[in-house]
Protein backbone atom coordinates (compact mmCIF):
# COMPACT_ATOMS: atom_id res chain seq x y z
CA UNK A 1 0.00 0.00 0.00
CA UNK A 2 1.44 3.60 -0.71
CA UNK A 3 2.65 5.24 2.21
CA UNK A 4 2.46 9.40 1.17
CA UNK A 5 4.03 12.14 2.88
CA UNK A 6 2.45 15.44 2.22
CA UNK A 7 2.32 19.51 2.98
CA UNK A 8 -0.60 19.79 4.25
CA UNK A 9 -1.46 16.04 5.23
CA UNK A 10 -5.07 17.52 6.83
CA UNK A 11 -6.61 18.85 3.62
CA UNK A 12 -5.34 15.86 2.00
CA UNK A 13 -7.56 13.77 4.04
CA UNK A 14 -10.41 16.26 3.87
CA UNK A 15 -9.76 15.89 -0.44
CA UNK A 16 -9.87 12.01 -0.06
CA UNK A 17 -13.35 12.44 2.45
CA UNK A 18 -14.69 14.78 -0.44
CA UNK A 19 -14.17 13.14 -3.66
CA UNK A 20 -13.76 9.78 -3.14
CA UNK A 21 -15.65 8.93 0.37
CA UNK A 22 -12.62 7.74 2.05
CA UNK A 23 -12.83 7.20 5.89
CA UNK A 24 -10.31 7.53 8.64
CA UNK A 25 -9.54 3.85 9.75
CA UNK A 26 -5.78 5.34 12.19
CA UNK A 27 -4.92 8.52 13.08
CA UNK A 28 -1.72 9.24 15.25
CA UNK A 29 -0.62 13.04 15.90
CA UNK A 30 2.48 14.16 16.83
CA UNK A 31 2.95 15.50 20.80
CA UNK A 32 1.58 19.00 19.32
CA UNK A 33 -1.65 17.56 18.45
CA UNK A 34 -1.85 19.66 15.65
CA UNK A 35 0.56 17.50 12.51
CA UNK A 36 -0.05 14.29 11.84
CA UNK A 37 2.26 11.27 12.52
CA UNK A 38 0.21 8.81 10.58
CA UNK A 39 -2.75 8.50 9.22
CA UNK A 40 -4.57 5.36 7.19
CA UNK A 41 -7.46 5.98 5.56
CA UNK A 42 -9.76 3.61 3.10
CA UNK A 43 -10.62 4.41 -0.34
CA UNK A 44 -12.58 1.68 -2.48
CA UNK A 45 -11.66 -1.66 -0.18
CA UNK A 46 -7.61 0.45 -0.65
CA UNK A 47 -5.32 1.15 2.34
CA UNK A 48 -3.17 4.54 1.90
CA UNK A 49 -0.89 5.66 4.66
CA UNK A 50 0.45 9.10 4.82
CA UNK A 51 1.56 11.34 7.07
CA UNK A 52 3.00 15.16 6.85
CA UNK A 53 6.09 16.36 5.43
CA UNK A 54 8.89 17.37 8.02
CA UNK A 55 12.50 18.51 7.20
CA UNK A 56 13.74 14.90 8.16
CA UNK A 57 10.80 13.31 6.01
CA UNK A 58 10.29 15.06 2.45
CA UNK A 59 7.39 15.17 0.60
CA UNK A 60 6.46 12.19 -1.44
CA UNK A 61 3.70 12.23 -4.18
CA UNK A 62 2.31 9.46 -6.06
CA UNK A 63 0.13 8.19 -9.02
CA UNK A 64 -2.69 6.23 -7.68
CA UNK A 65 -5.32 4.45 -9.44
CA UNK A 66 -8.81 4.44 -8.26
CA UNK A 67 -12.11 2.22 -9.22
CA UNK A 68 -14.98 4.21 -8.48
CA UNK A 69 -18.60 3.81 -9.60
CA UNK A 70 -18.88 7.03 -11.64
CA UNK A 71 -15.59 8.84 -13.50
CA UNK A 72 -17.38 11.26 -14.79
CA UNK A 73 -18.82 12.23 -11.75
CA UNK A 74 -15.65 11.61 -9.44
CA UNK A 75 -13.48 14.00 -11.84
CA UNK A 76 -16.14 17.10 -11.93
CA UNK A 77 -16.61 16.68 -7.73
CA UNK A 78 -12.20 16.25 -7.91
CA UNK A 79 -11.78 19.22 -9.87
CA UNK A 80 -14.62 21.44 -7.66
CA UNK A 81 -12.07 20.75 -5.00
CA UNK A 82 -9.06 22.01 -6.46
CA UNK A 83 -7.40 19.01 -8.54
CA UNK A 84 -6.61 19.93 -12.38
CA UNK A 85 -7.50 17.85 -15.13
CA UNK A 86 -4.53 15.53 -16.24
CA UNK A 87 -6.99 13.37 -19.19
CA UNK A 88 -10.94 13.88 -19.50
CA UNK A 89 -13.35 11.44 -19.15
CA UNK A 90 -12.77 8.99 -22.31
CA UNK A 91 -14.09 5.19 -22.36
CA UNK A 92 -11.53 2.93 -23.07
CA UNK A 93 -10.90 -1.06 -23.39
CA UNK A 94 -11.00 -1.37 -19.49
CA UNK A 95 -13.62 1.08 -18.46
CA UNK A 96 -14.59 4.56 -18.15
CA UNK A 97 -11.05 6.65 -17.42
CA UNK A 98 -9.82 10.08 -16.36
CA UNK A 99 -6.81 11.29 -14.74
CA UNK A 100 -6.30 14.55 -12.20
CA UNK A 101 -3.62 16.03 -9.84
CA UNK A 102 -5.08 16.79 -6.85
CA UNK A 103 -3.91 19.78 -4.98
CA UNK A 104 -1.29 17.92 -2.93
CA UNK A 105 0.54 17.14 -6.00
CA UNK A 106 -0.68 13.28 -6.42
CA UNK A 107 -1.87 12.15 -9.25
CA UNK A 108 -4.93 10.06 -9.86
CA UNK A 109 -6.44 7.81 -12.30
CA UNK A 110 -9.58 6.75 -12.05
CA UNK A 111 -11.70 4.50 -13.79
CA UNK A 112 -15.63 3.14 -13.25
CA UNK A 113 -15.97 -0.82 -15.41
Amino acid sequence: MPYLMLKNAKSFIEFTREVFNATVIVEIKHEDQENIQHVEISLSGATIMLSEATEQWKTQNANLFIYVENADKTYQTALSHGAASLMEPETKEYGRTCGVTDPFGNVWWITSL
